[in-house]
């Protein structure tokens, strides 16, 4: 790593140090378990299980501050007092229930939960281990469910990811919005609804949302509170496990949003001093709180905590089939003040005391245990800091991940589109936001993802055209701004997906430009579900610039599978000139011409290209089919000069893709 990035030979010390600390805490575990593998099984022991040994069933949990335990449920009235559990000497509280004298009472469906007696008092919790939470209808209170289902038969058996990790294509979605109707859509809805669009589409993965249980909706899926648990509210785990068979039977690789970058800090629903201490899980004191995001930090260096958190990475990969997993909030893991209020304009802020080492340490064993479990799987890191290393192999002194979100690049966005006016825009800016990125590590570019979707912020879309969409995206007419917004909404999207990147990120609906942006059900939207949903209809409808908009991402993503685009070196600049504001680049033997002039538009126009004897058409943003205006002529062959150049006209506001031939 030190020797491919000379600017870190100053900190040569330092990543040597960090990766012998992972080798140390690595050998501790195989020392102890043999393997990683087997290392992360702890949820075989903790929770509730059937012991067919012994003819019961058996629940145990880790509370070593807890004075005493109580498991109670619908099995014994719910009586708190009754049903003690033993504690052994390293904190583990057990009881055992006989299945003759439960199997009446212990049952499918049934609830539970932990009566606990600490130091904090005595409160009634949710066992840690739970495989499944689900909320009263009446008290809103959430409760363990037992879940006892028969075992659900897979036929992925030969689907592999190694496609997807080679150039993913990725689909972020949420299965609650998934749906166009008002309401919490589901998993089995989702499957038969929502898959099928994503297949057409051409994406080649998807990055499930909102998996693990959150008692609060609106919080996106961030705020976990039983991390061992599919969200109930989507449906049962059944249903999960047939939307990933059925993704991996089209083809499509599941990755899902995994969330141990912090926890909620909720006594009745979460972890946060389950044993009546502040530090079984977490940090102590102020350390253990994110004031950024009012939950608690996990304590990544504690033995009992990343067992806990590798046995979580191994049960979803092995309980549910998924590929791989996008970890949140990676800044947030790794630097003791998460990134808040930080710039990281200097290379020492990397490798300072404020860089959380155990931390650094969990995310290497998080990312062996992911490729060791099952090959072909992804990891994807979303860090804002720039981490050296982040995405490059532990083996050489890397944290191990796959990919890493290019943050930057929907800042810049932003960035842009509110600040500047086109004929401000840089062409050099625009071309080093979108290349400036290691060139030995990987990562995931996207012009907008669900962050810059939220409530208090817009769309791309809607961003461009604003209050136009809500009358003047009928096909059967013109307007000024919405002509402005389709173009460049179709320039911002295929320069991001073919420039930024060695993979690529949409978020659900934002590929056909949905309007408006995203609000969940909340007090001070009278619980609407208005903003919390999918118009797909708005796509299906010919007569409306939405489906033009679809079309061309659908062209898109057929262009990055067909010519592998994304798993191609990264681009080589063929011609920028900041006052016409054109820039042509080379791809994947592609040649890629663009043009943000908002009004000059240029015939016979030079354009070095790379060697070959002539040049073809095969997609350009201005065809009528994409909501242009047919200005170019997508029959004629350029012909390379003896200057090694091809002469084209280039409208205004147009992205031209073309490709070599040897014909004559």
């Amino acid at each position: 790593m030190v020797r491919d990035e000379p600017w870190l030979e100053n900190f040569a010390d330092k990543i040597w140090e960090r990766h012998q600390g992972f080798k140390t805490a690595l050998r501790e575990i195989e020392e102890f378990s043999g393997n990683i593998l087997e290392f992360s099984r702890i949820h075989e022991f903790y929770g509730v299980h059937f012991e067919s040994w012994r003819n019961g069933w058996v629940y145990r949990e880790w509370a070593p501050a807890a004075e005493q335990l109580y498991f109670f449920g619908d099995f014994n009235n719910w009586d708190r007092q009754s049903h003690p559990m033993k504690k052994s000497h390293r904190g583990d509280w057990e009881i055992f229930l006989p299945f003759d004298q439960y199997k009446n009472s212990f049952t499918h469906g049934s609830k539970v939960k932990v009566h606990v007696v600490g130091a904090n008092g005595a409160s009634d919790r949710i066992p840690a281990y739970i495989r499944r939470a689900v909320q009263d209808e009446k008290n809103h209170d959430f409760a363990g469910q037992l879940w006892f289902e028969s075992k659900f038969e897979w036929t992925d058996q030969s689907y592999s990811p190694q496609d997807s990790l080679s150039q993913p294509l990725i689909y972020e979605c949420h299965v609650g919005m998934a749906q166009e109707s008002p309401k919490v859509g589901s998993y089995r809805e989702f499957e038969e609804n929502i898959l099928p669009r994503i297949k057409e589409a051409g994406y080649n993965t998807i990055q499930l949302m909102a998996v693990m249980e959150h008692p609060y909706y609106g919080s996106f899926g961030y705020h976990i509170s039983n991390f061992f648990a599919s969200s109930s509210r989507f449906g049962t785990p059944e249903d999960l496990k047939s939307l990933v068979n059925k993704a991996h039977e089209m083809g499509i690789a599941v990755v899902m949003d995994i969330v141990h970058s912090h926890a909620i800090k909720n006594t009745n629903e979460g972890l946060n001093e389950f044993d009546g201490s502040d530090h079984q899980y977490f940090h102590a004191g102020p350390k253990g709180y994110h004031e950024g995001w009012d939950s608690k930090v996990f304590d990544y260096g504690k033995w009992e905590v990343k067992q806990f958190l590798l046995s979580n990475i191994r049960y979803w990969l092995e309980e549910f089939h998924f590929d791989g997993f996008r970890f949140d909030g990676v800044t947030s893991i790794m630097y003791q003040h998460h990134g808040l209020f930080m710039d990281f304009d200097n290379v020492d802020l990397y490798f300072d005391s404020q860089v959380d080492e155990q931390a650094i340490i969990y995310l290497k064993l998080a990312n062996k245990l992911i490729h060791d479990f099952k090959k072909g799987s992804i990891s994807i890191a979303e860090d804002v800091s720039g981490m050296p290393g982040l995405s490059r192999k532990i083996e050489d002194g890397g944290i191990g991940f796959d990919f890493r979100m290019a943050m930057g690049v929907p800042d810049f966005w932003i960035k842009t589109l509110k600040h500047k006016k086109d004929e401000e825009w840089d062409m050099f800016e625009l071309w080093h936001e979108l290349t400036n990125r290691p060139q030995n590590e990987k990562s995931i570019t996207y012009a907008e993802s669900h962050d810059q979707a939220l409530v208090g912020d817009k769309t791309l879309a809607f961003r461009l055209m604003d209050k136009e969409m809500y009358f003047s995206m009928s096909v059967l007419e013109q307007n000024l701004v919405v002509d402005r917004g389709v173009a460049l909404h179709k320039l911002i999207r295929m320069i991001t997906f073919s420039l930024g990147g060695e993979g690529y990120l949409n978020f659900i609906g934002n590929e056909f430009g949905h309007p408006e942006w995203i609000d969940f059900p909340r007090e001070g939207n009278d619980w609407s579900y208005q903003h919390a949903r999918r118009q797909w209809s708005l796509a299906d409808d010919p007569l409306l610039k939405y489906a033009q908009l679809n079309a061309w991402d659908q062209a898109m993503i057929q262009l990055a599978t067909h010519d592998h685009v994304l798993s191609a070196p990264h681009a080589r600049q063929l011609f920028l000139d900041p006052d016409k504001k054109i820039i042509a680049y080379e791809r994947a033997n592609l040649v890629f011409v663009f043009s943000f002039h908002p009004t000059e538009s240029y015939s016979g126009f030079s354009v070095h290209v790379p060697k070959a004897s002539s040049y073809q058409l095969i997609l350009n943003s201005d065809d009528e089919t994409f909501g242009g205006f047919n200005r170019i002529d997508s029959s004629i062959d350029y012909l390379v000069n003896e200057h090694q150049c091809i002469q084209l006209y280039i409208p205004s506001r147009t992205v031209q893709i073309l490709r070599g031939t040897n014909k004559s």
